[in-house]
């Protein structure tokens, strides 16, 4: 809110990215207006050791950092302000988007790697006097996860060039990568872990921990149903 010549910043911000050591805090806070209007927003460059800010280190699912960053009363000036006031919503939304791209070719990457995995267990693993990959059943699914791994690179890729080629209407083509890219790798690690048996589940054997990156990816920047309601939404405007 303002106050004075500047602002006073109250709230909490979860999951900050490598939040604890950071040097410097890009806050987004509302400065007018009302929750879920676009107008109102204001970005701020923040000195995380500035007088009313703790932070406490977490760690995510996949051991990556983050941090939970508390906001008590924290007095800023107009210096402060990224951008113009009250019209930062552009601005973050522009760079979110750029973020939902990198994070949607990981999701891309790290399905590759599961269906690679998977598929080269399938030729190895024998039951029955055969490797496990001829069976039937194994096979279409095998074949339905290459379909969505093709399908969802594409999808990732008209969402790179749109970024880099038509940055201020990307949005839409973003947020069907995002959604796509998540839904993808769910189901690329839940297939790897169930082909691979008992002990996909382990933290002896590298196919959990990819389930446990790509839980996170997921949630990173929206998730799948964040995105398909963005996308709705667009189409009722």
């Amino acid at each position: 809110m303002r106050f004075g010549n500047g602002f006073k910043l109250n709230g909490a911000k979860a999951f900050v990215v490598d939040g604890h050591v950071a040097d410097l805090l890009i806050v987004a806070a509302r400065s007018a207006g009302s929750p879920g209007e676009r107008d109102g927003v204001t970005l701020f460059l923040v000195d995380p050791k500035t007088k009313g800010i703790a932070t406490e280190r977490t760690a995510m699912v996949d051991s990556h950092n983050a941090a939970r960053v508390d906001f008590d009363n924290v007095e800023i000036n107009a210096d402060h302000v990224l951008g113009e006031v009250d019209q930062g919503f552009a601005l973050l939304e522009g760079v979110l988007n750029i973020g939902r791209g990198a994070v949607a070719s990981e999701m891309v990457g790290l399905s590759e790697e599961v269906f690679g995995r998977t598929v080269s267990y399938l030729k190895e693993r024998k039951q029955f006097g055969k490797p496990i990959g001829e069976f039937q059943a194994l096979q279409h699914r095998a074949a339905q996860l290459y379909i969505d791994i093709e399908i969802t690179r594409a999808a990732v890729l008209k969402a790179l060039q749109t970024l880099d080629g038509d940055f201020e209407n990307a949005a839409a083509a973003v947020a069907v990568a995002k959604a796509r890219a998540g839904s993808t790798a769910t189901r690329a690690v839940q297939e790897g872990v169930q082909m691979h048996g008992g002990m996909g589940m382990t933290d002896q054997f590298d196919i959990g921990f990819f389930m446990k990156r790509a839980r996170t990816c997921e949630e990173l920047f929206g998730d799948a149903n964040f995105h398909a309601d963005q996308l709705a939404r667009r189409k009722s405007y």
